[in-house]
């Protein structure tokens, strides 16, 4: 039996994006098609192989030491970014883009919380691995704040246990809009530590 079990669960890329500079904003430019290599997304600046250690593994080493990058991609829910939206009083849900989004998908329930190693595969054979939660921060908060005035500090409250997880790539391809993803999660019972 394979540790990875595929399941009966689907999603649908429902939106693709890349931040070309996150030193000169955050923000996500959509595109039709994401080609992935094992440095990530092409055009990714959050890609490649190695990133510097942040304030998320602090407790492992030293800011800036050169670890691997498993942050490669920030992978969203379509009914998280709605309930986000709702949760900071918005109209609809709120644009992926100023979030700065790599990939939205629609149709899996609880995106948020798959459990790590779980695996998320294209048609075209692309494959993601689930590194973990991507806790909100507020980093997004000024992009927010321009494009949807007085909302940017509502960010952070709203998207708590909503923001998506980040992904790496373990097996290159393209993913396109409106591609269907399948879910794989490992054959394993939850940690039962002390």
């Amino acid at each position: 039996m394979p540790a990875l079990m595929p399941t009966n669960h689907y999603a649908t890329v429902s939106w693709l994006g890349v931040v070309p500079d996150r030193d000169a904003a955050l923000a996500s430019v959509s595109r039709q098609s994401l080609r992935l290599t094992f440095a990530g997304p092409e055009g990714e600046a959050h890609g490649g192989l190695t990133r510097a250690a942040c304030s998320r593994v602090s407790a492992q080493y030293p800011a800036g030491t050169e670890i691997r990058n498993t942050r490669q991609l920030s992978v969203l829910s379509a009914e998280e970014l709605a309930e986000i939206g709702a949760g900071m009083g918005l109209d609809g849900p709120l644009d992926p883009a100023l979030v700065g989004a790599t990939l939205v998908l629609s149709g899996l329930p609880d995106l948020t919380h798959l459990p790590p190693s779980s695996r998320l595969q294209g048609e075209g054979g692309a494959t993601l691995v689930v590194d973990m939660e991507n806790r909100p921060c507020t980093v997004p908060a000024p992009g927010i704040e321009v494009a949807l005035p007085g909302k940017g500090r509502l960010f952070k409250p709203a998207a708590a246990a909503r923001r998506g997880i980040v992904a790496w790539v373990e097996r290159e391809g393209t993913l396109t809009l409106g591609e269907r993803v399948r879910l794989h999660v490992p054959d394993q019972r939850a940690w039962r530590g002390a």
